[in-house]
């Protein structure tokens, strides 16, 4: 069985955790973390993109010559998308591209990309976050301190208040409940900080 060590915000050993042997410390699922992520990121797409076809254009009510008699090629409309400034053929209209997949393959991803940064070692369990001052720069300090580095996931379960406010509004620090976190978040950070009550809840929601 894989055991993940909690430390402190001095980065010493408190505590240890065991880990399910048939979830961690294997080979990674490549296809399933795929198939949520693609999900994750087509959800977020806005689909705003939008363009006008010829009828959409404004103008172009006009007949620009007669049907027949001027030798050039017949013209119903200024805005055709032939000629300048006219509508545009197949372009973009705004839309939907968000789909669902199962809830086992969710939950899976989830699992499969926890395993992969428990193999990189770069999931850092600590027993508690306290932060008196509620100030960012003393919350800075504990993330160099257990050497933390570039876009850091946080996950503060069962810490107090001024944790939290102290750690919002870092940049390139993102703070999530252990309850709502995703594959894409997991994916997403290079390091993942997690308190032990969160680890907990997140061993409860891949089982």
């Amino acid at each position: 069985m894989s055991e993940l060590t909690v430390v402190d915000i001095k980065g010493k050993k408190t505590d240890s955790i065991k880990l399910p042997k048939e979830q961690f410390g294997v080979h990674v699922q490549d296809a399933v973390i795929h198939q949520a992520v693609v999900m994750y990121n087509a959800n977020k797409r806005q689909g705003n993109a939008a363009t006008k076809t010829r009828g959409e254009v404004s103008g172009g009510g006009k007949k620009p010559w007669r049907q027949k008699g001027t030798g050039r090629a017949r013209a119903g409309s200024t805005r055709s998308p032939l000629w300048k400034k006219g509508g545009i053929v197949f372009g973009p209209h705004p839309r939907d591209f968000g789909y669902d997949v199962p809830r086992k393959i969710r939950i899976a991803a989830l699992r499969e990309s926890l395993n992969a940064k428990f193999l990189s070692n770069e999931l850092v369990c600590v027993d508690k976050i306290d932060v008196p001052s509620g100030k960012t720069k003393d919350f800075a300090q504990i993330l160099g301190t257990l050497k933390l580095q570039g876009r850091v996931l946080v996950m503060l379960d069962g810490c107090d208040e001024k944790a939290l406010l102290a750690g919002r509004n870092m940049a390139r620090v993102h703070l999530v409940r252990a309850a709502n976190v995703n594959a894409g978040d997991i994916l997403g950070s290079k390091n993942i900080l997690v308190t032990k009550n969160a680890l907990e809840t997140l061993l409860k929601r891949i089982q």
